[in-house]
């Protein structure tokens, strides 16, 4: 276990997860955090032995969003410190969504403003039933931008237009129905279907992993035409002549004429 203010990395075998532990402010952010999880993303995304990633948060909350301290001190900032700090948060949310590794975020109570966006950036979310979740920006006369690209990529347009706007709360049932989050479990159930995931996860090659990530980001709202043909036609091409795909080809085609030859 590494601990760092702020933050806790767990490692279990290839499994690495990372707690927000602020548990005394329902792990809301402020620059500190921002800047914790940033560094514990960057870390684990340049670690070779680490295969998945869990994002979860310590206490009775998964992450409550903004800190209401820190948004008082931020309303004394002028523009310039207010765009750094703005501009922080950015580039954690897009390190956590552009990892190399598959995310898992594990959320249990509120997931709010920031803490949602960090739900939407995670590839995979499993929500405890008894999970809030809301975007509140608009009750405090600011807006969800920073994490606006990964809600509306989870969501949509049209779903976000109304949680946008309202500022109301969404129920676990409702997240999974928006697709918001993927599975919905009972809450002393959490950890086992986050398990669940990290096996069906381990079953992947790393590279075609991070690729398959990356595939998805270049493929969203493409047209479908001759040089997206052609584009992906060169990923497949490229990627079967990686060794990474050559030797689990060889391992599943062996095992099969193994079990056909009893």
């Amino acid at each position: 276990m590494t601990d760092t203010p702020n933050i806790a990395i767990v490692r279990q075998g290839a499994v690495a997860t990372l707690w927000m532990d602020r548990p005394e402010r329902h792990n809301a952010f402020d620059e500190h955090l921002i800047e914790a999880i940033d560094r514990g993303l960057q870390a684990l995304g340049a670690d070779d032995e680490v295969r998945v990633v869990v994002l979860a948060g310590r206490g009775r909350s998964f992450s409550a969003g903004a800190d209401l301290d820190w948004m008082r001190r931020a309303a004394d900032y002028d523009v310039a410190r207010n765009r750094d700090e703005a501009e922080a948060l950015a580039r954690m949310l897009r390190r956590l969504a552009e990892l190399p590794k598959p995310t898992i975020a594990r959320v249990h109570g509120a997931a709010i403003g920031g803490g949602l966006g960090l739900v939407a950036a995670c590839d995979i979310a499993v929500a405890s039933d008894k999970a809030v979740f809301a975007t509140s920006e608009v009750k405090f006369g600011l807006i969800p931008a920073t994490i606006g690209p990964y809600v509306l990529r989870a969501i949509g347009p049209r779903q976000a237009a109304r949680y946008f706007l309202t500022a109301e709360l969404i129920q676990p049932a409702k997240a999974r129905d928006i697709g918001l989050v993927h599975e919905v479990v009972a809450d002393d159930a959490l950890d086992v279907a986050v398990e669940t995931l990290v096996q069906a996860l381990a079953q992947g090659g790393p590279n075609a992993q991070a690729e398959s990530k990356r595939l998805i980001r270049d493929l969203d709202g493409q047209t479908i035409g001759d040089a997206l043909i052609a584009d992906t036609a060169l990923r497949i091409a490229d990627i079967r002549a990686t060794d990474e795909a050559r030797s689990r080809l060889d391992a599943f085609l062996s095992a099969r004429r193994a079990k056909d030859a009893r």
